[in-house]
């Protein structure tokens, strides 16, 4: 079955090399010039992934991201010009589930997003039950959170490190592990990135946030209350 790519990228040079690079690897792609056009294919198509740069007209990046997030939990790929480690770091926070510095290969682009989508595939297929631990419940079929009763809304990179430390309770992961399994062994951010994931997802599980705990300079496990 094809998987379906939004590129919504504003130079048409770019936006038809990194299609032709999509359709090589058997991807459907379909393509927006701007931030409105871009969410209104996004609504109207079952896309799987989205290449989405920061500076196009209307709408930004950034925003077309939080629209997204509102509503869904597409892996979605940010492209920008800039380099800025806290430009990543606010990409990462408002939902992204990677990050690409233009200039770059498109070839390394298609293969980000092969690993993306694989990564979330496996998590998906690993367990198709939900679980409940310490009041808190996953379903990875769905991708959804509870606690308690009360649903709670995570990013794919939110859910999926929640996910992993819940699986391995109560063994000590180091946050080169977490970067690796969450973010991929070609991703060259730092710790900083582990920590700013597990500060959002504490503020988002509120009182559960306590399982999730922290080994000094080593890295966090989940612990059963």
């Amino acid at each position: 079955m094809f998987k379906t790519v939004l590129i919504i990228e504003d130079e048409l040079r770019l936006r038809d090399i990194v299609k032709e690079y999509f359709v090589q690897e058997n991807f459907h792609v379909i393509e927006a010039a701007d931030g409105v056009e871009g969410l209104d294919l996004f609504e109207q198509n079952d896309v799987h992934l989205v290449i989405l740069d920061i500076m196009i007209p209307k709408i930004d990046g950034w925003n077309v991201c939080k629209k997204i997030r509102e509503t869904s939990n597409t892996p979605i790929i940010m492209v920008t010009a800039r380099s800025d480690e806290e430009d990543q770091l606010i990409g990462f926070d408002i939902g992204a589930d990677e990050y690409v510095t233009k200039p770059f290969s498109p070839k390394i682009l298609v293969a980000k997003a092969k690993s993306l989508l694989k990564r979330v595939g496996e998590l998906t297929s690993t367990e198709l039950n939900e679980r409940t631990k310490s009041g808190i419940t996953l379903n990875p079929k769905s991708r959804t959170v509870f606690i308690e009763e009360e649903q709670v809304f995570l990013t794919n990179k939110e859910f999926e490190l929640l996910h992993y430390l819940i699986e391995n309770k109560d063994i000590v992961l180091t946050r080169e592990q977490l970067l690796n399994q969450i973010w991929g062994y070609d991703y060259d951010g730092d710790d900083r990135t582990v920590d700013t994931h597990i500060k959002k997802l504490r503020q988002k599980i509120g009182g559960k946030a306590s399982n999730i705990v922290t080994v000094i300079r080593v890295g966090y496990k989940f612990e059963e209350n």
